[in-house]
């Protein structure tokens, strides 16, 4: 799905698309890297570009499907004990299998969010009372975020 640049018209439209455009992007810059490269370390951290979708996909679970929607930890779609939020990723998971995680982690994101007005409101222990307006523009911001630590280091690979 390509999301047209939406840059008129209702607040809601508009942060949904730019939510929708930089989960794009962050997928984009890993599509036609191998898995090996997508492994690659080219920092101390664990970032490489396949953790950054790993992560992507955790952080659409833990702010759309645990915290708006209420779901139990073994109702979220990919779900693992495992390092939930940070960027490990198993030995047996292939970039595409992390790309289709991701991609479904988004598709229930947006409709656990059509599902409130953006001035509803949660409690999240961390943040404090967050709306879905919010919500959105973290999840903006986080994915741009983690597009440019993608560019940077598809950059690095590109020119290994």
């Amino acid at each position: 799905m390509s999301a047209d640049r939406v840059t008129i018209g209702a607040e809601r439209a508009i942060l949904e698309n730019m939510l929708d455009r930089n989960r794009e992007a962050l997928i984009g810059t890993i599509r036609g890297l191998s898995d090996v490269n997508a492994r690659r370390r080219l920092v101390v951290s664990l970032t490489t570009p396949i953790s950054l979708i790993k992560h992507a996909a955790a952080a659409e679970r833990i702010w759309f499907q645990r915290l708006w929607a209420g779901l139990d930890e073994s109702e979220c779609d990919g779900y693992s004990k495992r390092d939930e939020g940070t960027f490990a990723v198993a030995a047996d998971e292939s970039l595409a299998d992390v790309i289709a995680e991701f991609e479904r982690a988004s598709r229930r994101s947006r409709v656990i969010a059509a599902r409130f007005d953006l001035d509803d409101t949660k409690d999240n222990p961390r943040e404090g009372t967050v709306s879905m307006r919010w919500t959105l523009l973290a999840m903006i911001e986080e994915f741009a975020r983690h597009a440019g630590h993608g560019d940077i280091l598809r950059e690095q690979i590109d020119h290994l």
